[in-house]
């Protein structure tokens, strides 16, 4: 991949930064990667360099246009970001225009999103709110959400990364989640890893001391594996 930059826009008059990472070619496709509740993290930045050794243009969004130190720092963040979910749709929408307007992108590329944690929950929030993508992925995301998608109005496929383990998201709500996307007549694909928690992508989760969330290695190359298939399967059609 060529060399991470940033890149400036805005909603609601917030200042924001993306942190872009360009393949050596011409990009497969273009994919917002949506943070963790902790916003742009050397964890999220490794994951759009993954991406775009794989051949894909990678955008990490931002959350808030600020700074955030702590974990315990982001709750407030991010409660005050989801309190109005227009709000928090919006935000998330601008993350993907920014992209969609990166000097020098195609404006022909299929458009992806990706998201971890909260970042799976804003991915999946995007497709709830007709966002005009070809695929939506989670990965150990949050479920829930304060508007249903109504029927029809899901357009891209999507991909659900889940630890059946995890305690923040237990079974009862992937269970209403595919209800909810059965209603609103989605395609949908739901990968769930037995006694996998919250957090299993990141290797650095083991150290935040926190029963909910571990590393699982197994979970993490399985899940990486299919999103790359899925991908390919969404934009070879």
């Amino acid at each position: 991949m060529k060399t991470g930059e940033t890149i400036s826009y805005s909603h609601a008059g917030q200042d924001l930064t993306g942190w872009l990472a360009k393949p050596a070619g011409t990009p497969r496709a273009a994919v917002v990667v949506f943070p963790t509740i902790a916003n742009r993290t050397a964890a999220s930045e490794r994951r759009a360099a993954m991406l775009a050794d794989e051949g894909y243009l990678a955008m990490v969004a931002d959350f808030y246009g600020e700074p955030v130190e702590t974990f315990e720092a982001a709750l407030p963040l991010a409660d005050r970001l989801r309190a109005d979910v227009a709000h928090y749709r919006g935000r998330l929408a601008a993350g993907i225009d920014a992209l969609r307007g990166v000097s020098g992108a195609d404006t022909s590329l299929a458009m992806l999103a990706i998201g971890y944690c909260m970042g799976g929950q804003a991915a999946l929030e995007t497709a709830r709110d007709g966002q005009d993508l070809r695929a939506a992925v989670s990965f150990h995301g949050i479920l829930t959400t304060d508007r249903k998608a109504e029927p029809g109005a899901i357009k891209p496929r999507l991909l659900v990364c889940h630890g059946d383990a995890d305690p923040l998201v237990p079974r009862e709500q992937a269970i209403a989640f595919w209800e909810e996307m059965d209603a609103a007549g989605a395609d949908w694909h739901f990968h769930s890893y037995s006694r996998v928690r919250h957090g299993f992508t990141d290797p650095g989760s083991d150290a935040r001391g926190m029963d909910a969330i571990r590393y699982d290695q197994s979970a993490d190359r399985q899940s990486w594996a299919a999103m790359l298939e899925f991908f390919s399967e969404v934009l070879d059609r």
